[in-house]
């Protein structure tokens, strides 16, 4: 199957368009009516430049409102298609999208329908032009690919094929499986979008909610494999309409658009193993079974004081690097590596953000399968130099420029502990354990207009699903998050999407220069227990205003007793069906400005599946209030 976008889906001008879609890896283009009539030339001077950067015109659309019209407006409807043609035959595309009819004129009718396609169709076999029909969901007569697929068969033309396109299909919630009947070769062409579920018009809807295939929440899949099992091996293109990516970058826009169709194609070849599909063979979707390191770039001072905030919340300085300025701390299964070298991408980092999180280990089943996965979904590889005694661990570049390193166990990659870093001797007075046990989960914060993005990025790469999106309130406007997780919780990736400054999110991305993990949550068997621990070590938690626990007793009836421990220790709570959730926030580490990134320690009990959603503005206001007075970190342990 070859590759197409509609010049529609992406922002810029038409040669800024081409070169995005040339460069993501498409094979051609559905040209938009309005994109030419933009631009600035002749006709062949368009089909030129596409050819120049190596793409097709694959569909020429849309032309709307002709089947069923009365005199004398069906005359003007084949003047208006003998027109096209003529703009086609210059602009050498060969086939046109006629949507169905949406004029109040229409007069309706299959046979009606059909007539007026077989005549078109005959018109256009003369230019050597096929003519291709699409039921639009709120069109006037047809509304239903079941229903245009019946005018195509009985206008029994060569030249005239049916195009489908999933969001029409999906949105008026008609079985895919409809078009198994269909012989795929009388379908021209097929659209793909996606769109999250919204109860709304659906001309609206299409118009402005359209997003990538797996960035939605439609079946794309079930549509896919539905279309495959016809047997057709034509264009597979995108047409998606969102104000969001109109206004976005046309390079991100395309490189999305190429990985979700390749990500698309993937999973309907692995459900219908049948059904031979011409798309890149990689690895399946990776495991992961757990975080296995998160590395932070600091200078000597900085990492210094990184230490005494680790050994704070109860980890100890467990090696240092065979060869470079890099200190492991550690606790439970949790590894944090700080990282002060002066040169090489940690340095960098630094340079840019300042201390913060540049680096990201997963554990993963096949280390070398992983990255073959993300370099043909479109990822970029990482690479540095490797020095004496250190391994070649496999790497992409991962959110905000960041890395993300991939550690499994086939190889000396899961030694990498023992190989690369001696043991150091305990500190003089090391701060007890603290019961942390685990990564529980990691928040990386981005402008809105990202989230899609990376969304698609870890659901691709990794076995992963996504949760409902839901709104964080931050008193200076509201951030969109949505969690990436696996089905054992041992990979779990929040995105926190700020849409203006004045954000505690906004302020971060705009003071770090660019998205980031914002704060990374511990999990501990006992919350409680862990709390006393750290209070001893002279650690102080984000204080939590008085009237949050008063609001507490009475929303979940809790004990008084309960709320009383809560309260004494700043912990917050919250409960679902499955269960129950426990947080505890420590001082957020960085420049007054953004607040910095921060640490947060979370019980969950029995089937809690959430991230305490409900308290994030109570967490937030307790934070801009302290970034204001600037407490210190911990207090003096001879205090």
């Amino acid at each position: 199957m070859r590759t197409a976008i509609a010049t529609v889906s992406i922002s810029g001008d038409f040669q800024e368009k081409l070169a995005a879609i040339a460069a993501a890896g498409f094979d051609g283009i559905e040209i938009f009516e309005n994109d030419f009539l933009a631009f600035d030339g002749l006709p062949r001077d368009a089909a030129r430049l596409v050819r120049d950067h190596g793409l097709e015109i694959m569909l020429f659309q849309p032309f709307r409102d002709f089947e069923g019209m009365p005199e004398p407006q069906r005359a003007r409807a084949f003047e208006r298609a003998e027109r096209k043609f003529d703009l086609m035959g210059e602009l050498g595309a060969d086939l046109m999208l006629v949507c169905s009819n949406v004029s109040p004129l229409c007069l309706g009718g299959i046979d009606r329908a059909a007539a007026d396609f077989a005549e078109l169709g005959e018109r256009a076999a003369r230019r050597g032009i096929r003519i291709g029909y699409e039921a639009l969901a709120w069109g006037r007569h047809v509304n239903d690919h079941r229903d245009a697929w019946e005018v195509v068969r009985r206008a029994d033309h060569p030249n005239v094929g049916l195009i489908l396109d999933s969001f029409h299909t999906l949105a008026r919630k008609i079985d895919p499986d409809s078009i198994r009947a269909i012989p795929g070769d009388r379908i021209f062409f097929v659209q793909l979008a996606d769109a999250p579920l919204i109860d709304m018009d659906l001309l609206y809807w299409s118009r402005h909610f359209r997003n990538m295939p797996g960035e939605g929440d439609l079946d794309v899949t079930g549509f896919m494999r539905a279309v495959a099992a016809t047997g057709y091996d034509g264009v597979v293109s995108l047409e998606i309409f969102n104000d969001q990516f109109r206004g976005g970058s046309p390079k991100t826009i395309s490189n999305d658009g190429h990985r979700a169709l390749l990500y698309l194609m993937d999973r309907v070849r692995r459900a219908e193993p049948g059904i031979a599909l011409s798309v890149p063979a990689m690895p399946d979707r990776v495991a992961v079974s757990g975080v296995e390191f998160i590395e932070f770039a600091a200078d000597e001072r900085e990492a210094a004081e990184l230490g005494g905030l680790l050994r704070h919340f109860g980890f100890r300085r467990a090696g240092r690097h065979i060869a470079k300025d890099v200190e492991l701390w550690r606790q439970g299964a949790i590894n944090i590596v700080v990282n002060s070298e002066r040169e090489g991408f940690a340095h960098s980092s630094y340079l840019m953000h300042g201390t913060a999180v540049c680096d990201i280990g997963l554990k993963v089943e096949d280390a070398a399968a992983t990255v073959e996965r993300a370099r043909t979904l479109g990822a970029d590889l990482f690479e540095q130099p490797v020095g004496p005694g250190e391994l070649k661990i496999p790497a992409i570049r991962g959110v905000g420029g960041g890395v993300m390193h991939f550690i499994d166990d086939r190889s000396e990659l899961g030694r990498v502990w023992e190989i690369e870093f001696e043991p150091v001797a305990e500190d003089p007075d090391p701060a007890a354990d603290a019961g942390l046990v685990a990564v529980d989960h990691i928040a990386q914060t981005m402008n809105y207009e990202e989230m899609l993005t990376w969304l698609l990025f870890y659901t691709s790469i990794f076995d992963t699903t996504k949760t409902p999106m839901v709104d964080v309130v931050d008193p200076a406007g509201l951030v969109r998050s949505q969690a990436i997780e696996n089905a054992e919780g041992s990979l779990r990736i929040t995105l926190n999407g700020a849409e203006n400054r004045r954000t505690l999110a906004g302020r971060f991305i705009t003071e770090s220069f660019g998205s980031a993990v914002q704060h990374i949550a511990f999990r501990t068997a006992d919350i409680f227990a862990t709390a006393a621990r750290l209070a001893e070590a002279g650690f102080r938690p984000l204080e939590i205003s008085p009237n949050y626990y008063d609001d507490l007793e009475s929303r979940f009836a809790l004990e008084p007793d309960l709320v009383e421990r809560l309260k004494a220790a700043n912990i917050l709570y919250d409960r679902d069906d499955r269960g129950e959730y426990f947080q505890l926030y420590g001082p957020n580490y960085g420049p007054q400005e953004s607040g910095g990134f921060f640490f947060e320690i979370v019980e969950r009990r029995g089937g809690y599946h959430g991230y305490g959603a409900a308290n994030a503005q109570f967490r937030i206001a307790a934070q801009k209030r302290a970034i204001e007075a600037r407490a210190p970190a911990f207090a003096s342990r001879t205090a």
